[in-house]
């Protein structure tokens, strides 16, 4: 059965740092896109960040560039995001899962497989 275990998540102040972990189970991950996506309190889940499975492209939502970096690890079946100077309009439940396509995050919902772990909760507070 594929599933996902995102971990990483807390409480952080303005300014911040945390790096995410999104481990699969179940089915070996070096084949696909996979993309982080996430939901604020009485919002929508949105895409994040996304990664193709040869690395070598990836892409973010426009509120995180510059700031977020996304990676992964095929040998520990295991993607990250990395969170710099995180923000208060941060704060949401983030989720990993595959995707059909890395590409337009305004989209990427439409693109993502429908197979979700529970998420970790960040949680950016001074």
């Amino acid at each position: 059965q594929l599933q996902f275990e995102e971990s990483g998540g807390g409480l952080v102040q303005p300014g911040g740092s945390l790096r995410l972990s999104c481990a699969a189970s179940g089915f070996t991950l070096d084949y696909y896109d996979v993309g982080w996506f996430r939901q604020a309190p009485g919002k929508e889940r949105e895409g994040v960040s996304c990664i193709r499975s040869s690395s070598t492209y990836t892409n973010y939502a426009d509120s995180v560039k510059g700031r977020f970096t996304i990676s992964r690890d095929n040998a520990k079946n295991t993607v990250y995001l990395q969170m710099n100077s995180l923000r208060p309009d941060d704060t949401a439940v983030y989720y990993c899962t595959t995707m059909y396509a890395c590409g337009n995050m305004a989209t990427a919902l439409n693109w993502a497989s429908d197979n979700w772990g529970k998420g970790t909760l960040v949680t950016v507070s001074s």
